[in-house]
């Protein structure tokens, strides 16, 4: 939790991070209806030019949204997100949401906050950089 009246440019998120692995990708598949030959098996993915299996993009997305849920808790909500897939996310990386506030707008209806937000792999390589705003209460 956060005051929000103190909160300025530069204030860092706490970040969210999960290991990826093919478990965590098939429970993501089986919620989305998202079976997809690239994101279970290793030999789709080389037969596309891959790697191997890759993580799905919208799991970066989720991750990214779990990430401000979990800053703003019940105190405001998510306006608007967008983040572009830049890398892939491979078997057994850790993938860590990270956020950062950029700009603080105080109104009479709350205070509007945009963020910068990015996911990046366990060796600090962004995966999916992105922007957000939210509307926080008071």
């Amino acid at each position: 939790m956060f005051d929000v009246a103190s909160l300025t440019v530069g204030h860092e998120l706490e970040p969210f991070s999960r290991l990826t692995d093919l478990a965590v990708w098939n429970r993501y598949a089986a919620v989305n209806d998202e079976y997809v030959p690239i994101h279970m098996d290793d030999e789709a993915g080389r037969a596309a030019g891959l790697p191997g299996a890759i993580g799905m993009g919208n799991l970066q997305w989720a991750y990214l949204h779990n990430l401000v849920r979990q800053w703003i808790g019940e105190q405001g909500r998510v306006v608007k997100m967008a983040c572009q897939f830049r890398n892939l996310n491979l078997r057994g990386q850790t993938v860590t949401a990270r956020g950062r506030v950029t700009g603080v707008d105080r109104g009479p209806d709350g205070t509007d906050v945009d963020l910068e937000v990015w996911t990046e792999d366990q060796d600090g390589n962004k995966l999916a950089p992105g922007t957000c705003t939210v509307r926080l209460d008071g």
